[in-house]
């Protein structure tokens, strides 16, 4: 740590360059001219101007332009930052330590990805025991120059024979399959084509796999997410695509989506029937002892869309499920697949006073992981639901894993903390004992930090969970420099979890904090349906109380307060900027939804109708407009720094929300600080970035809050 300060005040010490790179700094910046059209559109009566529209085709001529033009802004302006290079150096050598996956075992061998600190990608290695020499298997590092090409999943042939694996590149959400020779490391020729939301599922000899497609697109059809339908496929390996096997489909309903699960006999395909985002689903079933099921084949549990059905496992024809029926917090029941009325379903594990976030069914017993105030806790149950006691976990954090069969006796999970990056441990079923599998060395000291959990009251009385780490024994005067961020939508939980960038601030001597607002699962289905649709005020206020808590509390003030989150969270940072531009110091809204009343015309965001709401109803309208990031700015009020963030290649939550959120931004009154965007170039939502663009992202964003935050 000494090192790192002394190699800030060095970078610093120039006089000639600090005057320099101060006096850009204290300058207004010029932002290039961004041609407004005269384009309205018309909403239920109320006519709303949309002068940026053409920024939407982010392939046309002008739009390109303007993104070179608006990087090249951003750049000299950050490249400007005195810490900027001192920030980057100590990120990186934070970054810099070895990174695990969770093993899984199949087919005899075993398998985990590992990366070696500053590789590109995670590589897929393979042996034959945890004490035998892995050897690699997949390197994704050698599918481009760049390290632009990722591996979005794999699944390994229960005869331990073949590995399906998918690439994506530049972060895309289209996935091709491939399919490699465990025992040579040699691709055969197959290649699946247009696979978006899927995995590959083995049949149990290992011939081919399930999986979901979409049709490839004529020529003259944009890719909406609206105009075209998933169907279930069967692969049969060495036959072209276009000979797969046609599984099922429903014309009928254009917003379904399937995921396949074969049962640990092999008997059995079960297909997980999404819908959007919605946290319910519907589940069928068929038999695949008679070879490839047909739709005519399939079986029903429910397709009801009441609640969630996760499948746990299965017996026979006895299935269980995690389920949100008639239990917010979750439970799992027990199905008779040969009498599957819902009259006679059986709860094995009851709903308990904590969510229930997943279950397994490993080592002839179910582990279930609970939230409790949105820290872990692991359980264990017999397959009758008799309570075994807990899994015993190192602290405060995050638990993830206990994946595997009713035959194994053993299993891994991860366990990471804000000051913990991440340590897998194998867990003996049977013993029930835990060992560590790796754990990783990192330059970063822990027993120099603290971190702690804390209730924020919310605005209309509701107590809100948040985490803080920050070095021991600074002072609670107000002037710490924090950096706030949530997530608060679509039922994902915000738990404690490492992150460089935390560490990287923390060493820099700032506080680090993640709250749990609602739109998440902490606290089960309530808790996201508080936030969800015309209640995600809740969400925004929860956030703006935790400002204010931290001002309270001596932590920070609120020029002092950095905020940032990413895709529905920079949907949150964009409103809560709008809402209290007085309440923070700072602000970088990543990949956000900033386009409330025209998300759902772009790929898949028809699919978060039912998170957010439609501006093609009227009473949704209404909200939308209310919280919509781009139709808020406030003319005439005092904005903090704000730098908003997005990749070009985003095919999620495309690039046209943060281009005219910050267009508009620029061109409204908002004061002299900063309005920069920074485009990536070459990546798309965050799911497989390179780690060198990881860490130019990061040192970014941190020598931006350090700048803003006057650190």
């Amino acid at each position: 740590m000494q090192t790192f300060l002394r190699f800030l005040l060095a970078a610093a010490t120039p006089v000639i360059a600090m005057t320099s790179s101060s006096s850009l700094l204290a300058q207004p910046l010029a932002y290039p001219v961004t041609r407004a059209s005269d384009h309205v559109d018309t909403y239920h009566g109320e006519k709303i101007a949309d002068p940026y529209r053409w920024l939407e085709d982010d392939n046309s001529a002008e739009t390109k332009a303007w993104v070179i033009s608006q990087n090249g802004v951003t750049r000299k302006f950050l490249d400007a930052l005195p810490k900027r290079e001192a920030i980057k150096k100590r990120y990186t050598e934070l970054y810099n330590f070895e990174r695990f996956g969770l093993p899984f075992k199949e087919g005899g061998r075993y398998f985990w990805d590992r990366n070696d600190g500053l590789q590109q990608q995670s590589v897929l290695y393979t042996a034959t025991s945890l004490s035998a020499q892995p050897r690699v298997l997949l390197d994704p590092n050698t599918l481009s120059k760049d390290g632009t090409v990722s591996v979005a999943f794999t699944s390994v042939s229960r005869d331990g024979r073949y590995l399906a694996y998918g690439t994506s590149t530049a972060g895309s959400d289209w996935n091709e399959i491939r399919v490699r020779k465990i025992d040579t490391g040699e691709d055969l020729p197959d290649r699946i084509q247009w696979v978006k939301f899927s995995t590959a599922e083995w049949s149990a000899d290992g011939k081919g796999f399930f999986y979901s497609a979409y049709d490839a697109p004529k020529a003259d059809q944009k890719l909406t997410g609206q105009n075209y339908f998933q169907k279930l496929y069967f692969h049969k390996l060495g036959d072209a695509q276009t000979k797969d096997a046609f599984v099922y489909e429903r014309k009928d309903q254009k917003e379904w989506g399937f995921a396949t699960s074969l049962s640990e006999d092999g008997t059995k395909l079960f297909v997980n029937v999404w819908r959007g985002s919605e946290r319910r689903n519907g589940l069928i079933w068929a038999s695949t002892t008679r070879g490839t099921p047909k739709p005519t084949d399939f079986k029903t549990v429910t397709l009801d869309f009441d609640a969630s059905y996760q499948v746990v496992g299965s017996r026979g024809d006895r299935l269980w499920l995690k389920t949100s029926l008639d239990a917010p917090l979750g439970r799992v029941i027990a199905v008779d697949l040969k009498n599957a009325d819902r009259q006679v379903w059986k709860t094995v594990i009851a709903e308990s006073k904590q969510t229930l976030e997943s279950a397994s069914a490993v080592g002839g017993i179910f582990i279930a992981e609970y939230l409790r105030d949105a820290r872990s806790v692991v359980e264990r149950f017999s397959l009758e639901g008799k309570a075994l006691g807990e899994v015993a976990l190192p602290g405060i954090g995050s638990a993830n894993g206990f994946g595997g069969k009713l035959k194994d006796s053993e299993t891994f999970f991860s366990f990471t903390s804000l000051l913990d990056p991440g340590t897998v441990f194998r867990y003996d079923v049977v013993k029930n004992e835990t060992s560590v599998f790796r754990k990783p060395k990192v330059a970063f000291n822990a027993s120099e930090f603290e971190t702690k959990q804390a209730f924020v009251t919310s605005k209309d009385g509701t107590k809100v969970p948040i985490f803080l780490a920050h070095r021991k024994g600074f002072k609670l005067d107000g002037n710490n420099a924090s950096i706030v961020t949530a997530y608060g939508g679509f039922g994902v939980s915000s738990t404690p979890t490492y992150r460089t960038t935390a560490a990287t601030w923390m060493e820099m001597g700032g506080v680090f904090v993640i709250a749990c607002i609602r739109g998440g699962n902490e606290y089960g289905k309530a808790w996201h349906d508080a936030a969800k649709g015309a209640k995600r005020q809740n969400a925004y206020d929860d956030f703006i109380a935790v400002s204010e808590w931290l001002s309270a509390n001596g932590y920070s003030k609120a020029e002092k307060i950095g905020v940032t989150g990413g895709s529905n969270g920079g949907l949150l940072i964009g409103a809560v900027v709008n809402q209290r531009p007085d309440a923070f110091g700072a602000a970088v809204p990543e990949v956000g939804v900033m386009d409330m009343l025209r998300f759902h015309k772009f790929t898949i965001g028809w699919a978060w109708v039912e998170e957010y709401g439609s501006s093609d109803k009227p009473d949704d309208f209404a909200h939308l407009k209310r919280i919509s990031p781009l139709h808020n700015i406030k003319a005439g009020a005092k904005y903090p720094p704000v730098m908003v963030m997005t990749s070009d290649h985003d095919d999620r939550v495309v690039p046209a929300h943060s281009f005219k959120y910050a267009a508009t931004l620029q061109a409204t009154a908002t004061g002299d600080a900063p309005k920069l965007i920074r485009i990536q170039t070459s990546a798309g939502h965050g799911a497989g970035t390179p780690t060198s663009i990881i860490i130019d992202e990061r040192s970014d964003v941190l020598a931006f809050f350090a700048n803003a935050l006057k650190m």
